[in-house]
């Protein structure tokens, strides 16, 4: 098959890759809110006094960072249903990415949380805040600055890992630059697709997280705000605490 040929297949299979794209962006949109609540959960229980609750959650995080995510998907996927329990390809990839991902991020969250400074934390006791008032106005948003860029990495890698949801019977991006590589018979070309696809997802996810990094730095004052960034505002020489 020529090049003019490929293109041409290309063009008509439009239609199948976007449906992929589409059942790609879902996979990782949807594991990765699921991934995050249970990583702050985990992260939280695992810092906590409660020797149960923190071992708890120690034996979840070092079970699901441990064992293979493939693996994971093969269970919820192909045996959960020897035991009656029959799921959906999507929601097999969700919860299998969201178990593993969230692992993982609690890790984070839970050092980001211990790297607030233990005088502001006595400082809010002081002030006779209670445990959830001091974890909502002084630990999470210092915390959540912290975080950003570990779990910007984390995403990424989910978008990555959602490429296996294809042995799950999902016909998401990976398995449409399959069905284009047997149309065209060419690896390196129906590949080539696949690796532009893939970068160009990444791309806007990590512009996307490092708008939030940004925002979240210039409301805690020690960053300059996306206004500042694209040049919408003028930068005057002032104290960074007083940007808005």
């Amino acid at each position: 098959m020529d090049f003019g040929s490929k293109i041409e297949l290309l063009w008509n299979s439009f239609p199948q890759l976007f449906d992929g794209l589409l059942v790609t962006v879902e996979l990782t949109l949807g594991s990765a809110v699921f991934a995050f609540l249970l990583a702050v959960a985990l992260g939280l229980a695992a810092g906590a006094k409660n020797l149960v609750l923190r071992g708890s959650a120690r034996v979840f995080i070092e079970f699901f960072r441990g064992t293979s995510l493939l693996v994971q998907l093969f269970w919820f996927f192909y045996v959960l249903p020897l035991f009656g329990f029959r799921l959906e390809s999507i929601v097999c990839g969700i919860l299998a990415l969201s178990l593993n991902y969230g692992a993982y991020g609690a890790e984070v969250v839970r050092g980001a949380i211990a790297s607030v400074p233990k005088p502001q934390l006595e400082a809010a006791t002081a002030l006779n805040f209670g445990y959830w008032q001091r974890m909502r106005r002084v630990v999470f948003p210092q915390a959540w600055a912290e975080m950003i860029p570990p779990l910007t990495n984390l995403l990424i890698q989910l978008l990555k890992g959602t490429a296996l949801a294809s042995y799950i019977l999902l016909q998401d991006l990976t398995f449409q630059i399959e069905q284009l590589r047997r149309g065209s018979g060419d690896t390196i070309f129906a590949f080539g697709v696949g690796l532009v696809l893939y970068f160009v997802l990444g791309y806007l996810l990590t512009l996307l997280m490092n708008a939030l990094e940004v925002r979240a730095k210039s409301r805690l004052g020690t960053g300059p705000t996306l206004r500042e960034i694209f040049g919408l505002a003028p930068v005057f020489d002032q104290p960074v605490g007083a940007r808005s």
